[in-house]
């Protein structure tokens, strides 16, 4: 982490004065000062040459109380908590300025990539229209096995556990929650909007197969979890969800545990910002930039002021085109039941695709019907009204499993 402090420059020098840990019997391999190294958070916060507070514990309540402490100690601080700036970041920037501190968190999203930096500094001057973005390197992991290799996703989950690109329990990865909290920021900033985690349509990676992977190809595109925010005249449209891209658009081309953010500004056209979005240098990067921020006396981040207040729309009114996928028994009607309840729900069809099984053995006549996939491609429609067919399509004596719903870029 500091392997080169001369060339760590923000006009006055940078002093460890704590590292506080809850277990002092761990090797951290690292070789501080005596004293620095103990387990009295007080001891820390009411030190009064102490300038800047690091919080790194993670979670939401201990982290919320240790930053509000740090605040009306007199101190700035600097964090790598996304969960605690989605949830509760409005009320730590409100004390922060009442106490007449900085809060920056850089490393909270996309790891080493400067995004936060880039929407609040370098594209100050835009008006945002939109952000497409892959902010969670693990999903991105898995899409990029499974549609290299035809894993399927438990083989590539193991795979990526065993290289240290997923946890042990990877639900908030894979089911969007990550992704969702980071793009709840970036909207933030970006749009100046009043939202919440709430407000984000979400749909995770664990439910596709290499199969979806596989289809996708087939129709020119790559799935990535792919992050929106779009500024609509009905609204700020936000989601987090599996999400068919054209392989010729960039995005589609970002493989393995990478970050991409692609903004719109008016001025700007489209800028990208891309790198590792984990792992603990990135993390280190993005931590020690806040921090030479803070002692330069940089002004803290702070979001987009709208001409007029953009509302999030609700997630039912959520416009796209869709990719879904059916495991059905091979009989008769089947596609007509399924095109009676789109259609009758106002989906319009733009393609079926089913693949032709091999021929049946003649001392088979009496088997059961195969099962077989059918993907549907829908015209853009609302969310709601999806919703509102699968309520019926669940009813199909001829379905089998749940259906892949996935959005299609456009």
């Amino acid at each position: 982490m500091l392997n080169h402090p001369d060339t760590l420059t923000a006009g006055r020098p940078l002093v460890l004065r704590h590292a506080v840990v809850r277990d002092l019997s761990k090797n951290r391999g690292l070789n501080l000062p005596d004293g620095v190294l103990h387990d009295d958070m007080r001891r820390a916060i009411d030190d009064p040459d102490v300038q800047i507070g690091v919080e790194l514990i993670g979670g939401v309540p201990a982290a919320f109380e240790l930053c509000s402490d740090l605040l009306r100690a007199g101190k700035h601080v600097v964090t790598a908590n996304k969960a605690l700036i989605c949830e509760r970041g409005p009320e730590l920037f409100a004390l922060a300025a009442e106490c007449g501190r900085t809060i920056r968190f850089e490393a909270g999203v996309a790891g080493g990539v400067p995004i936060v930096a880039g929407l609040t500094e370098s594209l100050a001057a835009n008006r945002i229209t939109g952000l497409r973005a892959i902010l969670n390197g693990t999903s991105n992991f898995l899409l990029s096995r499974m549609a290299d290799t035809g894993a399927g996703y438990a083989e590539a989950l193991a795979e990526a556990q065993e290289r240290g690109y997923a946890e042990a329990d990877p639900s908030m990865d894979v089911d969007g929650t990550d992704a969702a909290q980071k793009l709840v920021i970036l909207a933030r900033l970006a749009f100046g909007a009043e939202i919440a985690f709430q407000d984000v349509s979400l749909g995770g990676i664990d439910g596709l197969d290499a199969e979806d992977l596989q289809f996708a190809k087939e129709l020119g595109c790559a799935v990535k979890l792919l992050a929106v925010a779009n500024r609509t005249k009905r609204g700020l449209e936000l989601s987090v969800r599996p999400t068919l891209v054209r392989q010729t658009d960039a995005v589609g081309g970002i493989g393995g545990p990478m970050n991409v953010v692609a903004v719109r500004g008016d001025l700007v056209g489209e800028a990208w910002f891309a790198g590792p979005g984990a792992g603990r240098e990135p993390t280190a990067s993005a931590v020690l930039a806040d921090l030479l921020a803070v002692a330069a006396d940089r002004p803290p981040f702070h979001a987009a002021t709208p001409a007029e207040p953009i509302r999030p729309v609700p997630v039912d009114d959520l416009v796209s085109r869709f990719y879904l996928r059916f495991r059905v028994t091979d009989r008769p009607h089947v596609f007509a039941d399924l095109a009676d309840i789109l259609g009758s729900s106002g989906i319009s069809l733009a393609s079926i695709i089913q693949h032709a099984e091999p021929l049946a053995e003649e001392n088979e006549d009496d088997a059961d019907p195969p099962v077989v996939s059918v993907v549907v491609m829908t015209h853009r429609t609302a969310a709601g009204r999806l919703r509102a067919a699968a309520e019926r399509w669940e009813k199909l004596e001829s379905l089998r499993g749940e259906p892949v719903v996935m959005l299609v870029a456009d």
